[in-house]
């Protein structure tokens, strides 16, 4: 594969935008079943056209995820990406799918339905005889609760994992993401009326005050690591003794050992407050992918985008967490970013550039091809 294949693309550009406007204009909120069940049908449909494949639909806990495989043989290669968005239905009212100035924009193009097009498309061009898979989810957005176990056996025993999520800031690939931790740090008082007899109360926010400090104390910023209290609650009414706080803690790190070290600090918190009782739940939820994991396939992909035409790729490590993270967790190596180049996930300014979509989407197929061509020679 070589330049033509950016000319390829980018005469199938007005297509792609057309299926690109068909599942923005679909709205598909993790939260909301029907809305994702509509989505799933709009992805299965682009892909039965696309692909020529009807796809394997996978539901599990109420939610579709969606995957082809190209040929009869194991798949050698997946590319991973999702079609659920943080956006509630009735976002396009506000924000509309729109084409205009080389800019598309409207809720979910950019996180991530623009890289659900791409990778239809670029798997088209491999053809049916090659060795690749396609596993589009329906639950990214909320974690991967549903999916988490389909995606490990989907990637499990590939070369390679390919997440069609978007790039980071000037098309950088994403190379590294922080691993994550989700607890809540709960305490137990004892209540009194605050007013005739707080003396014997054992006041729970209190408590949870002294313990925030220590938990905001567990991040390193020489290592990367934070440690951030988010939403807390406590108490029942204004005179009342609290019996009772929490808080949720978000922690993520770039290893696996600096993950280790704080649930360890975590769960050994303990009470300042005689009679005050401090628990601890959650755990790790992503392991890192760190940039052992992507460092071969980084280099095979800047090749691959010279011999293309394309601008130098640059790398990137980002604190925000994929499905790549469970590939790489599993030991499979994992290259993120591989969609949409633009910004404003998550937010009124999401967009994507056009003139990006072919050239990335060219790049996509011909790194897949490449691997595929190593494994044949040397093994990757």
């Amino acid at each position: 594969m070589n330049a033509e294949l950016v000319a390829g693309f980018t005469r199938r550009l007005p297509q792609m935008l057309e299926d690109v406007r068909a599942l923005v204009e679909c709205e598909s909120p993790s939260e909301d079943f029907l809305a994702v069940a509509a989505g799933a049908e709009v992805v299965a449909t682009l892909g039965r056209r696309i692909l020529g494949k009807e796809a394997e639909r996978i539901v599990i806990d109420g939610r579709t995820h969606l995957r082809w495989t190209l040929s009869d043989d194991l798949p050698r290669v997946l590319m991973l990406g999702h079609y659920d968005t943080v956006w509630p239905v009735g976002t396009l009212d506000s924000i509309p799918f729109s084409i205009g100035e080389g800019i598309v924009r409207g809720p979910g193009c950019f996180d991530m339905k623009v890289g659900v097009v791409m990778a239809l498309h670029a798997a088209a061009a491999l053809g049916t005889r090659a060795p690749v898979s396609i596993l589009i989810t329906g639950d990214e957005e909320i974690g991967s609760g549903s999916s988490r176990r389909l995606i490990e056996e989907t990637a499990r025993g590939t070369l390679a994992t390919l997440v069609m999520e978007a790039s980071a800031d000037n098309g950088a690939l994403k190379c590294a993401r922080k691993g994550a931790s989700l607890y809540e740090v709960s305490v137990a008082g004892r209540a009194a009326h605050a007013g005739l007899e707080p003396h014997l109360g054992v006041n729970a926010v209190v408590e949870l005050a002294h313990q925030i400090t220590r938990i905001a104390a567990l991040g390193s910023l020489e290592l990367g690591t934070s440690v951030v209290p988010t939403a807390g609650r406590g108490g029942t009414t204004t005179n009342t003794v609290p019996a009772e706080a929490s808080v949720a803690v978000d922690v993520r790190a770039w290893s696996a050992p600096e993950l280790a070290r704080v649930d360890r600090e975590l769960r050994a918190l303990s009470p300042l407050l005689s009679g005050a009782r401090v628990s601890v739940s959650g755990g790790p939820d992503r392991p890192p992918m760190e940039t052992t994991s992507s460092q071969e396939l980084f280099a095979l992909a800047q090749v691959v985008a010279d011999e293309l035409g394309l601008e130098p790729l640059t790398s990137a490590e980002v604190g925000g967490c994929s499905d790549g993270n469970f590939t790489a967790g599993i030991g499979v190596p994992t290259l993120d970013g591989l969609g949409a180049v633009g910004g404003g996930a998550h937010s009124d300014d999401e967009h994507v550039l056009v003139s990006e979509i072919p050239r990335r989407t060219a790049l996509l197929a011909a790194l897949v091809a490449r691997i595929l061509e190593v494994n044949e020679t040397n093994g990757l």
